[in-house]
Order: structure tokens, then sequence, then C-alpha cells
């Protein structure tokens, strides 16, 4: 009895150390130590579209995981993780994770609608995250959080309620994904770009984003990239 009492003391005190690191909240210093490198600061690019390419831009929780599943998929160029949905212009993610600037982690998505369709974009979109929660993802809380999708045409904000009514087939609670219309997008930092693949070994990515990114590719399986 002592030594699971001891066990048990042990494993609430690493998970009481570790919380940090088990939240999409993390520092520059912190990504970092993780990858050994120096934390490459400046702002992404944003890749130009191609002729005939079409731009989505969707906010599921933490942009490490989404930008992996979104990436994935047939038919897409390109991914880049950032932020919209706020009132501040090109925010820092140390601005933004205060949740006073009104952004949302967000992914802007450049695909190609003849290898991809809106419709299908956007299930994988639901696919890839829990849009019951309410501005949060599981260990990561507050609206920069939050489920959104922004739309750049009536066609499109039809077509996202109407994903939406798909989507609560598989929810006993509602969903609670914002539909709102697209004003702007601002890249994240480089050191956030495919950072899912940079830091296979970070706590957060293994015990958060991979469960996540897991069920994705299941029910997308067969929208994948070879």
């Amino acid at each position: 009895m002592m030594y699971w009492k001891n066990a048990w003391v042990f494993i609430s005190l690493f998970l009481g150390t570790n919380l940090f690191f088990l939240s999409c909240q993390q520092a520059p210093t912190t990504a970092a130590t993780e990858n050994t490198n120096p934390v490459d600061t400046r702002l992404a690019t944003l890749p130009a579209p191609k002729p005939g390419e079409a731009i989505a831009t969707l906010a599921g929780g933490c942009f490490w995981a989404t930008e992996k599943e979104m990436r994935s998929l047939k038919g897409v160029r390109a991914v880049i993780s950032g932020y919209a949905g706020g009132d501040l212009e090109y925010p820092t993610y140390e601005q933004v994770g205060t949740g006073q600037t009104g952004h949302a982690e967000t992914v802007q998505v450049y695909y190609d609608p003849r290898q991809l369709s809106y419709d299908t974009l956007l299930d994988a979109f639901f696919a890839g995250h829990d849009a019951t929660q309410l501005n949060r993802q599981g260990p990561d809380v507050g609206k920069h959080y939050r489920s959104a999708v922004f739309y750049r045409t009536s066609v499109e904000k039809a077509q996202i309620e109407a994903a939406i009514q798909r989507e609560s087939a598989n929810h006993k609670a509602p969903i609670v994904t914002q539909v709102v219309p697209f004003t702007a997008f601002y890249p994240a930092e480089m050191y956030h770009q495919n950072y899912y693949e940079q830091h296979p070994y970070s706590l957060y990515i293994h015990l958060v984003s991979e469960p996540k990114v897991k069920k994705f590719e299941e029910r997308m399986r067969n929208h994948l990239k070879e």
C-alpha cells in the first residue's frame, strides 16, 4: 500500500511540475531547449496563391496539430500557422496568448479545389478537433484556442453551416464553432511553422497532439497523401 501511495505522489509531482509542457502555450526559450537550435522569431511569409488555388482559414485549437492535419490532405500545397479574428495587426505569440488581442490560433490552407473540395476540407477540420469545447481544446484553455471558420463568400458560409449540421451527428453536445467573415490573417513566427514535425520528442506533441492527429488520420484516411 505504501509503495502505491508513494508512486502516486511521484506521478502527481511529475505532472504538476510538467503541466507547463502539456500546453500549447510555450515560450520561445522552451522551444529552443527542446530543439537545441536558436529560435527563429521572424514572422513567416505567406505564399502567393497559384492560379486556380483556393484558400481556407480555420481555427481548431493549438495550431501545431491543426497544421499537421491539414498538410496531410491530398490537394493541399501549403499550410501556414498564424492568427485571425482579433484587432491587433501582426500580433506576437505572447500577445495572442494573453487572450487580450481577440485572435485565435489559426491555420491558413492553400489547396487545389479540383483535388480537395471545400466541403471535404471542412469535414477534415471537424475531424481534427472537438468542436463542442468552448474556448478550449483539451489542456489548452482560452478564447485564443476557440473553434472558428472564417468565410470569404456567402457560399462558403452556407457550406460551413451545412458542415456543422453534418458534424453535429457525431456529438451529443452542441457544436460551438464560430462562423465569422474573414478580415485578416497574420502569420505566426517561423519557429511555429511545421512545429509538429520539428519537435517529435516534445511532451505536449506526444501526449496531446499525436492522439488528436491519429484520430484525424483514421477518419480522413481516404483523403490523405501517400
